[in-house]
């Protein structure tokens, strides 16, 4: 798809949001909220997380996570979370994270290193290019609001049995997408998960 335009997600973009997100699937009830929190509590409401992320996307603080719409057309197809790492406590607050932040000397409380978080494609644009665009768009994104290093935690689908994953699996994004991106691992949290940086 070379016809892209990535903005910055905000108030005016909500419906596009909301369009995009849909009825049905893991981003119409989790609104991606899942690194935001800790715990289950972000399953059992809906209508809670939805007001969440339209308040997130509506706040100026700099701390705040951070979305970006990429649109084909009018149409918009594609998404990708993003912010400061000390934004998602689901991130600093696990235990493999932790273990490789400890075994890499990495702080995991630097805010000048921001995560990549989900990612979200339109039935029908996806295997397409839109997620790649996204993570250009989050590349150039983070490097403008000063950060020093993005990273990921993406899927490494090859190293997942029989080489596949599902789409509801790969919200996290594709490791071989981050490796062309310029991306470099810098350690697992698991068989299937390395975590991948790039120095802006």
């Amino acid at each position: 798809m070379s016809e892209l335009t990535i903005r910055p997600a905000g108030p005016g973009r909500w419906d596009d949001v909301v369009d995009l997100f849909g009825t049905r699937g893991a981003p119409s009830w989790c609104w991606c909220q899942f690194f935001l929190t800790t715990g289950e509590g972000y399953f059992q409401n809906t209508d809670t997380n939805r007001e969440a992320l339209r308040s997130q996307l509506a706040s100026r603080a700099k701390e705040r996570s951070r979305g970006l719409v990429a649109y084909a057309g009018d149409e918009p197809v594609g998404w990708v979370q993003l912010g400061p790492r000390t934004a998602y406590p689901r991130i600093t607050t696990n235990r493999g994270r932790a273990a490789l932040a400890e075994a890499t000397g990495d702080d995991l409380a630097d805010r000048d290193v921001w995560s990549v978080t989900c990612f979200v494609v339109r039935v029908g644009r996806r295997r397409k290019g839109v997620a790649r665009a996204l993570l250009a768009a989050a590349v150039d994104f983070a490097r403008e609001q000063g950060a020093s290093v993005l990273e990921g935690h993406p899927v490494d689908v090859a190293a997942r049995s029989g080489g596949k994953a599902p789409g509801s699996d790969l919200y996290h994004g594709v490791a071989s997408t981050f490796a062309d991106a310029g991306f470099t691992e810098v350690g697992r949290t698991g068989p299937t998960r390395p975590v991948m940086r790039k120095t802006l």
